[in-house]
């Protein structure tokens, strides 16, 4: 594009030199030039022309129009002096003068392009940059929408630091906090249960008699059979997930993880909170990359103009859970509420790790529960249960012995160290329970 912007201001630059007499294009300033340029350029081309031309030629003629508007206002005073008109023999001089001023107007825009074509090529910005948000810009920038048209490279292929091992490195003391996090929560996970089953049959949850602190569902949807070619797998509609038995297992203090795709499933899977007695309080979003498949996909919804590069996970709240209060249970703003990852193969429907990561940091529960899991997601410190699982370990007296021992043994519990590295809700104003202003001020300094 900025190409043949540049070959049209070329063409237009001579055929502008061809009707005004120029000898090339790049004259064409010189020619329509302020009176004392022309009049010094007539002086200078004038004894140029006569020592390299023959007589005879009129000098006009190759002057152009600077010269033939000298000789006519030198006509016009011999005229006057000699009694006559001024005006004779200058009949033509005001039409000139008009053609004149319009021209002036043409190549004052033709500079004033050649100036901006001058710019780009000197900001013309090479490999990944050169994507350009307008091309008449003295100051481009990077256009990344335009680039996805061109090229199916997403924008949110370029947000650097989005990698969990490198997404804190200017930030020690969250690294820090993530690293002590990552030890006590290896150390205190149970061993990974798994059970095959087939999740649509009643009474099918019932059969862990436990209660869970984490709840995630990943359930196949029927939109991932049109968006993503997923095949051989059992698809699962709205009206099936609301029917699963989740109060059955959700502990009176607990938390649920929805995904719930792109597209009607966030109305549809608030509906599923709702009836299993679930607030929503948040929706991670995941943003998926194509770094290594570039290209538009191909599958869109039935109707649909844009093409969707993210799916949402809904996150709802049973009980009462204050952040301010109940730390020894959940540690907010540890993570962000966005995920951004390579997005899955085609034919596959796997969600990232990082949520696992999430959850583990969030909730301090040890009571972990994935539904409709495989055998990639088998980890320690969850019970995975799913009907595309190829074997079953699941003991129900083993499991729940690991919680036994005391009343906090659900609980991953917390270092000294995390606990000043946290971030941490801002104390109440005033007296509260005893502990005056001046310790909230305390309070505020230490942390």
């Amino acid at each position: 594009m900025l190409q043949w912007m540049r070959d049209q201001s070329k063409r237009r630059r001579l055929l502008l030199s061809e009707q005004l007499g120029a000898q090339e294009s790049d004259s064409l300033c010189q020619v329509l030039g302020t009176e004392d340029e022309r009049n010094q350029l007539y002086s200078d081309r004038s004894l140029t022309f006569r020592s390299n031309n023959p007589v005879g030629l009129d000098v006009t003629t190759s002057l152009g129009y600077s010269n033939t508007h000298q000789r006519l206002t030198i006509q016009g005073q011999q005229n006057l002096a000699n009694g006559g008109s001024p005006n004779r023999n200058l009949s033509g001089c005001s039409s000139l003068s008009k053609r004149f001023r319009s021209s002036l107007a043409d190549e004052q825009l033709i500079s004033n392009d050649r100036q901006e074509e001058e710019d780009d090529t000197r900001y013309e910005y090479k490999g990944s940059s050169t994507f350009l948000k307008g091309t008449q810009s003295a100051n481009p920038h990077n256009d990344y929408c335009q680039h996805y048209v061109d090229t199916g490279q997403r924008p949110q292929n370029f947000i650097r630091d989005y990698e969990l091992h490198d997404r804190f490195e200017e930030y020690p003391k969250l690294k820090e906090l993530i690293r002590l996090k990552d030890e006590l929560i290896a150390q205190t996970a149970t061993p990974p249960m798994y059970l095959k089953c087939d999740l649509r049959q009643p009474g099918s949850l019932g059969q862990l008699d436990s209660k869970f602190d984490v709840i995630l569902i990943d359930p196949p949807l029927e939109e991932y059979q049109r968006t993503q070619g997923v095949t051989k797998t059992k698809f699962w509609s709205w009206d099936d997930i609301m029917h699963l038995e989740i109060e059955e297992v959700a502990a009176p203090r607990s938390f649920i993880f929805l995904w719930c795709g792109s597209s009607d499933g966030l109305d549809l899977g608030r509906q599923c909170l709702r009836k299993w007695g679930f607030r929503r309080c948040e929706d991670i979003c995941w943003i998926k990359t194509n770094k290594k498949n570039i290209g538009h996909n191909k599958n869109l919804e039935p109707k649909a103009i844009f093409q969707r590069t993210k799916e949402h996970c809904l996150m709802g709240i049973k009980g009462t859970v204050r952040r301010s209060t109940d730390g020894n249970f959940i540690h907010s703003n540890v993570d962000i509420d966005l995920i951004i990852s390579e997005e899955p193969p085609y034919g596959t429907y796997e969600k990232p790790d990082e949520i696992f990561h999430i959850i583990e940091h969030f909730c301090l529960g040890r009571r972990r529960l994935h539904l409709f899991g495989r055998d990639t997601t088998i980890r320690p410190g969850w019970l995975t249960v799913g009907p595309e699982l190829t074997n079953s370990n699941f003991n129900s007296d083993l499991y729940k012995d690991y919680f036994s021992h005391g009343s906090t043994d659900y609980l991953t519990g917390c270092t000294d160290r995390i606990e000043s590295l946290r971030p941490k809700s801002p104390p109440p104003k005033g007296n509260v329970n005893g502990v005056s202003s001046v310790s909230n001020m305390l309070y505020r300094k230490r942390f």
